[in-house]
């Protein structure tokens, strides 16, 4: 998915990519046993059933989740819960703060976006937002489904005659900080799963997130003018970037991911648009211990890159990409090129460390390096090189 990125950010980033995925072993077992009117939460559970939810997966719920978020918000160490066994169908929606305490959300029951498209007219880029809500704390158990395909089917992608335009995200973390989200399961995305937007303080773990190989623009994890996030043991499986990243992003750290299929990790599109190749940086990358399966692209680095039809016009302005860490990446590759270094001639890669790297085509040709306006720092048992 292309995005314009024109403006300073610096990422620590570290992927451990695994064959398998792990979830620390964790369930939501106590969450999944909760029962309407138990005492356990009793005194500051906000149940959406209460409020008039039938979770049949037919009707609209959205007036039932509206009211029961108010009082929630509004109260005390409150609970919002999605009980465990039904299918709550849901419009457009915003759980908007700021709320009076410290408040947590349990998706134990699931989640259903309406199919229908005339019901996003308001904001046709988003589904599930949460905004401006500090010291929240997200737990799954259920499943978050946005009804994708209905969307797929007009794409501009999958049918060239159609017009291009935006889908919603299906859920929106907007100006949140002190954030929690665990455990939580999203698919079938109209476009994007899951979005950090200015927030501050986020730690994502055991995420699970899945949309058809040839879904468009479904990523799956999307940080944006966020600082501090952590995202541990997630299993993305998308038609677009796993995890993206884009401008005005400061200190990520993703361990434990397992992507497949999906674009990879991604860290913006140097450009695009009206932003003339863009300006600015994006420097301290880590990339290491990453297990390559019949990869495409395991190693890039591309500050001409064009997503659309037409040639896109070479630029004289990009964003200056430097100190990059690419260690302990072994593995197999379906590419042409599987190192590719595509860098601007004026604001060349600078300060790119290679070291144990290992990458062999699948079908046991010799791999390749590309590399143009790069400079290499350190290069240690690397193959192939530049």
């Amino acid at each position: 998915m292309a995005i314009q990125l024109n403006h300073f950010f610096s990422i620590l980033f570290t992927i451990f990519a695994l064959s398998s995925s792990c979830y620390g072993g964790r369930s939501l077992q106590l969450l999944n046993k909760i029962n309407p009117g138990e005492s356990l939460y009793e005194a500051n559970t906000f149940n959406v059933n209460d409020y008039g939810a039938k979770g049949d997966g037919k009707k609209d719920d959205t007036q039932a989740f509206v009211k029961a978020w108010d009082e929630a918000c509004s109260s005390s160490n409150a609970i919002f819960l999605v009980p465990s066994g039904k299918t709550y169908l849901l419009k457009q929606i915003t759980f908007k703060g700021p709320c009076k305490s410290s408040l947590t959300i349990k998706v134990a029951g699931n989640i259903l976006a309406s199919n229908d498209r005339s019901d996003y007219k308001d904001n046709v880029r988003q589904w599930l937002v949460i905004k401006s809500v500090d010291n929240l704390s997200v737990e799954g158990g259920g499943y978050i489904d946005g009804s994708g395909k209905i969307w797929w089917e007009n794409s501009c992608k999958i049918n060239k005659k159609n017009p291009c335009k935006h889908a919603p995200t299906a859920l929106v973390f907007q100006d949140c900080n002190n954030l929690v989200v665990s455990n939580l399961k999203i698919q079938n995305a109209q476009q994007m799963h899951l979005s950090f937007s200015q927030c501050n303080h986020v730690s994502a773990s055991g995420i699970s997130i899945s949309s058809p190989r040839k879904s468009p623009n479904t990523d799956g994890i999307h940080i944006t003018h966020s600082q501090n996030v952590k995202v541990t043991n997630a299993n993305i499986g998308t038609g677009d970037d796993c995890i993206s990243i884009e401008d005005g992003t400061q200190i990520v750290r993703a361990t434990n991911i397992t992507c497949g299929p999906g674009h990879g990790i991604s860290v913006g599109s140097l450009g695009d648009n009206d932003s003339k190749g863009g300006s600015g940086s994006a420097t301290n990358m880590k990339f290491l211990n990453i297990k390559l399966d019949n990869v495409d692209n395991p190693i890039i680095i591309d500050q001409n890159y064009c997503d659309q039809d037409e040639p896109c016009k070479k630029q004289k302005s990009a964003v200056q990409v430097k100190d990059v860490v690419y260690k302990n990446i072994k593995g197999t590759s379906s590419s042409k090129s599987d190192v590719v270094f595509d860098c601007n001639a004026k604001y060349p890669c600078k300060g790119i460390t290679m070291e144990n790297i290992d990458i062999k085509k699948t079908n046991g040709k010799v791999a390749r390096a590309t590399c143009d306006n790069v400079q290499l720092s350190k290069v240690v048992d690397v193959s192939p090189q530049c």
